[in-house]
């Protein structure tokens, strides 16, 4: 009898042990930092000359999440589609079938991705992707609406900004028409 109640004196002790363990453990969510958003502004600008021809701004406010590297992502697609033109013979047709009429549709506007990754020491990396394209209606600009000219703007390049900082992303001149293409950008943390 007595084997019997050392037995059961060991597995109270024993079954009692992880209930106490727990009890001392810190809760884990309370270091957890609330979620921020990140504003950050960009504008496309373009020059001819010192003369601005051309301003574009775009906001994104992207929430990093800390499951996924304390990165966050936005996206900005925002065109239109323009129909050319072309002639061309019907499929199985001879040399001497007349030319058909075939409409073509051609993407332009401006798309944008980001990604910005909180860093340990206050700064956010921003990656950026930005690719701009338009009907080319200036001097020289094929005047025919079947066959248009079209400009196009790609850039891709990472920042380093602290809250409130603005830094030039990227500049470029088209060797074409001379036009200096500028991007400017601001980070904000909204509190």
């Amino acid at each position: 009898m007595k084997s019997h109640i050392a037995i059961a004196a060991v597995l109270v002790a024993a079954l009692a042990a992880p209930v106490a363990a727990q009890e001392q453990r810190p809760a884990a969510t309370a270091t957890a930092a609330a979620p921020v958003t990140i504003k950050v502004q960009l504008v496309l600008a373009r020059y001819q000359g010192e003369k601005k021809i051309a301003s574009l701004p775009y906001t994104l406010n992207i929430v990093p999440d800390e499951r996924n590297r304390n990165m966050g992502r936005g996206n900005v697609r925002l065109g239109t589609q323009v129909p050319i033109t072309t002639m061309s013979r019907p499929a199985g047709g001879d040399g001497n079938s007349p030319l058909v009429p075939t409409v073509n549709y051609r993407d332009v506007g401006t798309n944008i991705d980001c990604f910005v990754y909180v860093l340990d020491d206050g700064r956010y990396k921003v990656d950026l992707t930005i690719e701009d394209s338009s009907v080319d209606t200036g001097p020289g600009a094929s005047a025919s609406a079947s066959n248009p000219s079209f400009r196009s703007f790609r850039t891709n390049a990472s920042l380093l900004l602290r809250d409130g900082q603005s830094a030039q992303h990227s500049t470029a001149t088209d060797k074409v028409s001379g036009d200096v293409w500028k991007v400017d950008v601001t980070l904000n943390v909204v509190k």
